[in-house]
């Protein structure tokens, strides 16, 4: 590996969880070997990259749901003996509903099971690169910046329009007709997440969850205090619905 090896810094980068949307590409790094994701997680920053870590399959998963990466970069040997492939067929056997996991989320392995047997295996199983250990990071960097470019060159990849509404998550662009409108990340981040099913009927508990990475509704006030904002941008009631004691719905105004 190239670069220094820096362990100091936030313990536990995965303990704070929370949608990864302040306009940098997110990584996860799942991988159990800590000096090997502590790399990882310093030099991606170093790069411009938002970066999250997990040790195991359904803690990856978790992450997949909440944080919503960009990428993950992913090791086919975990903890508890579990297997990355199982992280890989999680999010290629999802159906895309409810915002939860994009099953078309971009996958790089990064494991010392380079044999030819289990790069077929992971291609196989929907993986869009596969690098072996010991590896470069120059060049990890590189395998990066390609899959995430490929990816947004997908035609429509990812863009949900509803009505005269078009939300482009790749640009983080959204549309009302010809009007371009400016929302915070956390209101792009609602918005995305209600016009996956609209008419649909999100309670606050699933917002919260879904957008915020939040465990329990407590008392906040976050979903109505960043809906009120957006329902104003959106143009009002016609667009962003409240439906009381419940949550919202977005539909499609005329």
């Amino acid at each position: 590996m190239q670069r220094g090896l820096h362990l100091g810094g936030e313990k536990d980068p995965f303990a704070s969880l929370e949608v990864m949307d302040d306009g940098r590409r997110g990584v996860l790094v799942v991988e159990d070997d800590e000096r090997t994701a502590a790399f990882l997680a310093d030099n991606l920053r170093a790069d411009g990259f938002q970066v999250a870590i997990a040790g195991e399959a359904e803690e990856a998963v978790r992450a997949i749901e909440v944080r919503r990466p960009d990428l993950i970069v992913l090791d086919l040997v975990l903890e508890r003996g579990t297997s990355g492939l199982r992280v890989l067929d999680r999010v290629r056997a999802s159906d895309g509903l409810g915002a939860r996991i994009d099953p078309a989320l971009p996958v790089i392995i990064l494991s010392g099971r380079g044999a030819e047997i289990d790069r077929l295996r992971g291609f196989e199983r929907g993986a869009d690169d596969f690098v072996v250990k010991p590896f470069l990071y120059s060049e990890l960097l590189a395998r990066v910046r390609a899959v995430l470019r490929r990816a947004e060159g997908r035609v429509g990849a990812g863009m949900v329009v509803v009505g005269e509404l078009s939300i482009d998550p790749a640009s983080r662009e959204v549309r009302q007709g010809e009007r371009v409108l400016t929302l915070s990340a956390k209101e792009f981040a609602l918005l995305h997440a209600l016009a996956r099913q609209p008419t649909r009927v999100f309670s606050k508990a699933e917002l919260l969850r879904d957008v915020w990475g939040y465990r329990s509704l407590g008392q906040t006030r976050t979903v109505d205090a960043h809906a009120c904002r957006l329902r104003k941008k959106l143009g009002g009631e016609r667009w962003l619905v409240s439906v009381r004691g419940v949550g919202y719905r977005l539909v499609a105004a005329e």
